[in-house]
């Protein structure tokens, strides 16, 4: 095990402490630093990206050679509330003066901040590769936002943004969310570069926010997942959903992927209804008709090519569920953008 007592007063101090404990070269661009490792301690990298407003990305993509136990000190002008999601691997959290050591699995989430000078213990397993998101919110700069109205969240984290003298400790576990890994996923696809990528990032960051946000509600709500279903299946269904998404030309059927996935059809759309808020066929037709849009905007083809090339075998019926979707035929749609070109 490595034991790291971190005492930062912003978060860049914090990645240069991280630095100094478990070595890695640190480059910066566009405000975009990346601490990259590759010895003893560990492989990866772990990048810091600030934003206006006290809002701030940590990103880890590493596998730890060594258990890493980071001993974090609550300072004055460093206590944000971080918000804390693993799409692969695990954490552990706890408060450093209580015993109670809670497990953060893979899609599950928290949400914690602490007093000044208080402790905070996150340890990072051995030999476990990790992508962890963690947004971080310092308050007094956040509530100076003219967009930020924390008065429209619930009660309780009312009190955590407004808490910005740091007077109590905080802490939210949440349950399953696959959905939240879709959104950071998107992060790691940003090819642009310069300020436009940063824009784009944070853009995600706040979708992500909002997300922890919504997550907190229906924990507070009392809500469950649908009965009968558990999350290995719905782990299932999200491979299920990937791979429509990235072969849409396909021919689905409820039948078919029922037999595929090993989960019952009435299972199946349950979990598609719980993960997407559609049905298993209108969420294919969803991500069908999302990539026409995206052939229309982004490649020559004409609308008979991309009919088919999106499964679809029936023009005028592609047509009709467009103009239902988007408000617009397809020959409209690319009229217009041979307008704006």
């Amino acid at each position: 095990m490595v034991h790291i007592e971190i005492i930062a007063d912003s978060p860049k101090d914090f990645l240069e402490q991280l630095q100094d404990a478990i070595g890695g070269e640190m480059t910066e661009r566009w405000s975009e630093f990346v601490l990259k490792m590759n010895n003893e301690n560990g492989i990866g990298y772990i990048r810091y990206i600030p934003f206006d407003w006290g809002v701030h990305l940590l990103d880890f993509e590493i596998k730890f050679h060594k258990e890493i136990h980071l001993n974090v000190k609550s300072h004055d002008e460093f206590n944000p509330i971080r918000f804390i999601y693993p799409s692969l691997g695990s954490l552990k959290h706890k408060f450093g003066l209580h015993n109670n050591v809670k497990e953060v699995g893979q899609f599950q989430s928290l949400i914690y901040t602490n007093k000044d000078g208080g402790f905070n213990d996150i340890i990072f397993p051995k030999d476990e590769q990790l992508a962890i998101n963690i947004i971080q919110i310092i308050r007094k700069q956040f509530l100076k936002k003219r967009t930020t109205n924390v008065s429209t969240l619930n009660e309780k984290l009312y009190e955590v943004f407004v808490d910005t003298d740091h007077d109590n400790r905080f802490a939210s576990y949440g349950t399953l969310n696959l959905k939240m890994a879709d959104l950071i996923k998107g992060i790691h696809k940003i090819k642009a570069k310069g300020m436009l990528r940063i824009l784009k990032i944070e853009s995600r960051v706040y979708e992500i926010l909002s997300m922890h946000i919504q997550q907190h509600n229906k924990i507070l709500a009392g809500d469950k997942l649908p009965e009968g279903i558990n999350k290995s299946d719905l782990k299932i269904v999200r491979k299920i959903g990937n791979s429509i998404l990235t072969n849409v030309a396909k021919s689905y059927s409820l039948e078919q992927l029922s037999f595929k996935s090993g989960l019952t059809q009435a299972k199946l759309q349950e979990g598609f209804k719980f993960l997407y808020n559609r049905t298993v066929t209108e969420y294919i037709r969803h991500v069908r008709l999302e990539s026409a849009r995206d052939m229309l905007k982004n490649t020559d083809l004409n609308i008979s090519q991309i009919v088919y090339s999106i499964g679809f075998s029936s023009r005028s019926y592609f047509s009709k569920i467009f103009k239902e979707k988007y408000g617009i035929t397809p020959n409209q749609f690319k009229k217009k953008l041979k307008k704006v070109a």
